[in-house]
């Protein structure tokens, strides 16, 4: 049952990530950087030290008493991440939303799983393990779906740019290896966590339960913060941008509002991350999968519903149809695998 209850909270935590850019649309007068560093400063850096604060006993001494290396190579896994997720966003710019979802986030999903018990060495065992073929089929079956998610989703924005819907700005030369780039990047997020678990269980003696998971964010997202300002204010100086953040822009409250509701919908990611995590049992490894094939999965359906592919063709929606199965299997058999790894 506790891995059952481990996968709603995967669900709610993807729905959350699923949904983070659609403040993006309410902006008004904003350069990308300005909402970008508004946004992380919310979920990168605030939240993650607030909600450690508060759920976290005891969290100065947890602290002092944590592995200093551990701490270490949680933040610079997480600086990785922050380059990951800033090369996400803008290849967004040169091959769309679909694409990029479609290749970053499936070899994220792939390298992110595998990544954590082949560094330890125990990648063998697990193989060799009770369930691990339902495991290696979900993540296999999860980048399938992924992929297909995607070519639907080029298939919609060619349906849409033939409707004069959307314009084109479309270049795989340009976004291609950014979305390799952020693949690779942020798959080292899942290890950045992975890495930070001996915080983690110091947190755990000091009575945090559940809540353990929330200490290595105070490592993981800052180091993510920091790359992600880093590349932020060089924009800022290069584009002359600093102003927007004070200017005498009439929609200045609504695009803060807007990208503190987005900071708030990233971070409840990483906060229900963390409660399902701890439920996996012996397969936790596999919630970085589970995550990321629940988030493609939401994310389609999210657009369902706001009517994104209302005018897309049969090919297309069907397209979409197979990802959502194939997606939906992928999820039923990494649940089982890891109910069976549990027995």
């Amino acid at each position: 049952m506790e891995v059952i209850n481990g996968v709603l909270y995967h669900a709610v935590g993807a729905s959350g990530a699923a949904l983070c850019y659609t403040p993006q649309k309410k902006l008004s007068g904003w350069s990308w950087q300005t909402y970008w560093l508004a946004q992380a400063f919310i979920c990168w850096l605030v939240l993650p030290l607030f909600i450690a604060w508060l759920t976290i006993p005891q969290l100065s001494l947890v602290l002092k008493e944590a592995p200093a290396s551990a701490m270490q190579r949680s933040f610079f896994l997480g600086m990785a991440y922050g380059i990951g997720g800033t090369a996400f966003g803008i290849a967004i710019r040169y091959v769309g939303f679909s694409l990029t979802y479609a290749i970053s986030v499936g070899i994220s999903c792939v390298l992110g799983t595998l990544l954590p018990p082949l560094v330890r060495g125990t990648l063998g065992t697990v193989l060799e393990s009770h369930g691990a073929a339902y495991l290696v089929t979900g993540v296999a079956m999860g980048a399938v779906g992924i992929g297909i998610c995607g070519i639907a989703g080029r298939n919609k924005e060619k349906d849409l740019e033939k409707r004069q819907l959307s314009s084109s700005g479309f270049s795989l030369a340009k976004g291609l290896p950014l979305c390799f780039l952020a693949g690779v990047l942020s798959a080292l997020y899942g290890f950045s966590l992975d890495q930070g678990q001996p915080i983690a269980e110091v947190a755990a003696q000091h009575g945090a339960g559940n809540y353990q998971v929330n200490v290595i964010y105070i490592f993981s997202n800052t180091g993510a913060f920091v790359t992600t300002l880093l590349y932020c204010l060089y924009l800022h100086k290069k584009e002359k941008t600093f102003h927007q953040y004070t200017s005498g822009n009439l929609h200045l409250g609504v695009n803060y509002m807007m990208s503190l509701l987005t900071g708030i919908l990233w971070y409840g990611q990483f906060f229900f991350y963390g409660l399902g995590h701890v439920r996996m049992g012996n397969f936790r490894f596999t919630s970085w999968a589970i995550h990321m094939i629940m988030l493609v999965l939401l994310s389609a359906v999210a657009g369902l519903v706001m009517r994104e592919w209302k005018n897309c063709g049969v090919k297309t929606m069907r397209l979409l149809a197979l990802a959502l199965t194939v997606l939906v299997l992928a999820i039923a058999f990494l649940t089982y695998g890891n109910y069976l790894g549990e027995q």
